[in-house]
């Protein structure tokens, strides 16, 4: 071989080479986590920091027995005051106290229920209960919930001082990426830093406002003189113009569930419901599941209004009409039929109409309804149905051409 001939062919070699070293880093895969909103239990409504293991191993029984697990539900999560301290070399520690038996063996007993195990941490120094916070040990703690099992995080937002947003949920989900283990975001800064705007490919759900409490309407101050915790008819007026935002992979959250902790009615939990469901939002409960009232366990695991939440579509329902405190919310499904919550926020029954042209379909479209709470077939209809709906309720529908 001539020299010339000689370089050539090195000269080939090395450009074949080039784009084996300039391939780009992996890029998360985050999106594929939850094809579906997420459905689960989160201690946190109920119990605050009254938690340990025996709560956590008694939730995930009851979430098999009551059938929650056949109706979807998935996760048993621990919020904040699981940790007390980092040991000598920074590990996060569990309070040996309520959680003696590890944070290991615990994942263990809920993935043997055929369960997912999440956990919760924060992106400041401390949590929102005081524990220690992730801040500066994010790899390290994602490879902790890794080797523990983890399945979930839900990360919150309390005493970040100047940390910019966007720049600590991008930090967390690289050290969760690079723990090896899939394990879905849940990023809880309360709507602080707009993250329906940014999030998507960095959490897998993120909350779209301040903490929901167990209240048909208002925003109360907390204890410090901040604003506010959310009743529900709130959260839910701030959910209006982000529909777009939401799909596979990534959802907004309007927090979780109060249904069964007491302090709305059956009918107002069933508004809460269906509202979730319309919204495809994450339907994660905070009662406790052990004594819950049969009624309140019907509300939980209706698969029909389950259904419309965890639609494949993945299309976020939102507000087509109002006139006063009546409201229609609608929601496009994968089959091209709709749903459709018929919303009463007042005080006394009211009739409520969803129109067709509403829903994108043509007036003179023939249409067979199903009622999503009485398990009814309803009959065909043109154009529009009426339905009466009590104070404080919903009637919810499914609209199939």
């Amino acid at each position: 071989m001539s020299n010339r001939n000689f370089f050539f062919v090195i000269l080939l070699l090395m450009a074949m080479a080039i784009p084996c070293f300039a391939q780009p880093a992996p890029v998360s895969n985050s999106s594929a986590l939850a094809p579906t909103p997420p459905m689960g239990w989160n201690s946190w409504n109920k119990f605050q920091c009254n938690v340990d293991e025996n709560l956590i191993r008694q939730t995930a029984d009851a979430m098999v027995s009551t059938g929650m697990k056949d109706a979807g539900y998935q996760y048993i999560i621990i919020d904040d005051c699981w940790q007390v301290s980092r040991d000598a070399k920074g590990n996060i520690v569990a309070d040996p106290q309520h959680f003696p038996s590890d944070i290991k063996a615990l994942a263990d007993y809920v993935h043997a229920k055929g369960l997912k195990f999440g956990i919760y941490s924060d992106a400041g120094t401390k949590t929102c209960a005081g524990r220690p916070g992730s801040r500066g040990h994010e790899y390290q703690d994602a490879l902790q919930y890794a080797a523990w099992g983890v399945d979930y995080l839900k990360y919150d937002w309390c005493n970040v001082g100047t940390q910019n947003g966007p720049a600590s949920y991008e930090t967390i989900r690289a050290a969760l990426d690079a723990s090896g283990r899939p394990i879905v975001l849940s990023i809880c800064e309360w709507g602080t830093n707009k993250p329906w705007l940014w999030a998507n490919g960095i959490g897998n759900l993120w909350r779209t406002t301040g903490d929901i409490k167990d209240r048909w309407q208002g925003l109360e101050k907390w204890p410090d003189g901040t604003c506010c915790s959310h009743g529900f008819l709130d959260i839910i007026d701030e959910q209006v113009g982000l529909e777009s935002f939401a799909g596979p992979g990534h959802w907004n959250d309007p927090d979780m569930l109060e249904v069964g902790n007491g302090g709305m009615t059956d009918t107002e939990y069933r508004a809460h419901f269906s509202l979730w469901a319309i919204l495809a939002a994450p339907l994660i409960s905070g009662n406790d599941l052990r004594t819950m009232r049969p009624e309140i366990r019907d509300i939980l695991i209706n698969k029909e209004v389950i259904a419309i939440d965890q639609d494949a579509l993945g299309k976020e329902g939102r507000r087509v009409s109002k006139n006063g405190d009546l409201e229609v919310w609608a929601k496009e499904l994968s089959d091209g039929s709709r749903a459709a919550v018929l919303l009463n926020r007042g005080a006394s029954e009211q009739t409520i109409t969803v129109r067709w042209t509403d829903l994108g379909y043509p007036s003179h479209l023939s249409a067979n309804l199903r009622d999503l709470w009485s398990h009814k077939d309803l009959g065909a209809f043109k154009d529009q149905y009426s339905a009466t709906v009590p104070s404080h309720g919903v009637v919810m529908i499914r609209i199939q051409p």
